[in-house]
């Protein structure tokens, strides 16, 4: 799988056109600013009474209605939550003039059929892979953060070369760009969410430091441990891979490491991943989002209400306060 980078990429199949960005939270602030700083002219649309509406405005981004924003683009990147996609795409389909792009930066809502876009709209994505404020970060330091791009209808026949030339504009050419699919993406996105980083690491870190308190460790000692050391293995992991971070720490962090690791991630857990994955494929937790989103999002308002109440949220507290 070959990257695009900068080099690689013709810019002319953005230039003159109008973006127009639906949504100014993490992603949409980030490739918003970085659009106009590469000088593209953008748009971001956003409901009436947003008070987003302000703070685009007060960092030099022209802002509009939804339907006003959606019949001026060219481009229409659809940036607010993933559960209210579909909603939003209903309520300025009508503005959305023939023959315009309609993008994304995440597959779910094409993959899992939120949105059925009109058969004459080119469709593309452009995924940045990480947070929208490191996005914005690395392109004033000059760097840029690797994408994803895709290409679900194209009816012009230049959807890949203006998805491309989307990216190369936000930042994502300079780290470089994969080419991929709505399918491919969203899974993978959904699996890591779910098993691994943001689903799968913080469990272990609860648990870690729960074990580490009850055996009569410190909660100070036990968060250290537990949690403090994470960001020094991001980082060796970032710089020199799993096998270089491995080589990078003590023999007895590496030999505790090899020795404990599979006593920890056995069969059955790669079973139970295996499990979540084949969920995600089937449309389970697609479907749960749209459900936790008509209910008024009961699960993630008791989630954090307990995550807050963690003796680990209080151990941090006392090393940070």
């Amino acid at each position: 799988m070959d990257a695009r980078r900068d080099a690689d990429i013709d810019p002319s199949p953005l230039i003159g056109k109008r973006v127009t960005i639906i949504g100014y939270g993490n992603q949409g602030r980030a490739q918003a600013l970085n659009l106009r700083d590469s000088g593209i002219e953008v748009t971001v649309g956003l409901r009436d009474g947003s008070p987003s509406h302000a703070k685009a405005r007060a960092e030099g981004i022209p802002t509009a209605s939804l339907d006003e924003a959606a019949a001026s683009a060219d481009i229409v990147m659809l940036l607010a939550p993933d559960e209210a996609l579909a909603a939003i795409y209903r309520s300025v389909e009508g503005q959305i003039r023939q023959g315009v792009a309609l993008a994304f930066s995440h597959g779910l809502a094409i993959r899992f059929g939120f949105i059925e876009p009109r058969a004459d709209l080119d469709v593309f994505m452009v995924a940045p892979k990480g947070p929208g404020t490191a996005l914005r970060s690395l392109y004033q330091e000059g760097k840029g953060m690797v994408g994803l791009y895709a290409v679900a209808q194209d009816v012009s026949g230049t959807a890949e070369a203006l998805a491309l030339a989307y990216g190369l504009a936000i930042g994502c050419g300079r780290a470089g760009l994969l080419p991929s699919t709505f399918a491919e993406e969203c899974e993978a996105d959904l699996f890591n969410e779910q098993a691994v980083v943001w689903g799968a690491v913080p469990e272990i870190l609860i648990a870690g430091f729960d074990t580490l308190v009850e055996a009569g460790v410190s909660e100070e000692v036990a968060y250290l441990e537990c949690v403090g050391e994470l960001k020094l293995i991001a980082e060796l992991i970032e710089a020199r891979g799993i096998a270089g971070m491995r080589e990078a720490i003590s023999n007895t962090a590496e030999l505790g490491a090899v020795v404990g690791g599979p006593r920890i991630v056995d069969e059955s857990i790669r079973l139970r991943m295996r499990e979540i994955l084949a969920d995600v494929r089937a449309g389970k937790f697609s479907q749960l989002l749209k459900d936790e989103e008509a209910s008024g999002y009961p699960r993630l308002r008791q989630a954090r209400e307990r995550a807050r109440a963690l003796p680990i949220e209080a151990a941090r507290k006392k090393l940070v306060d």
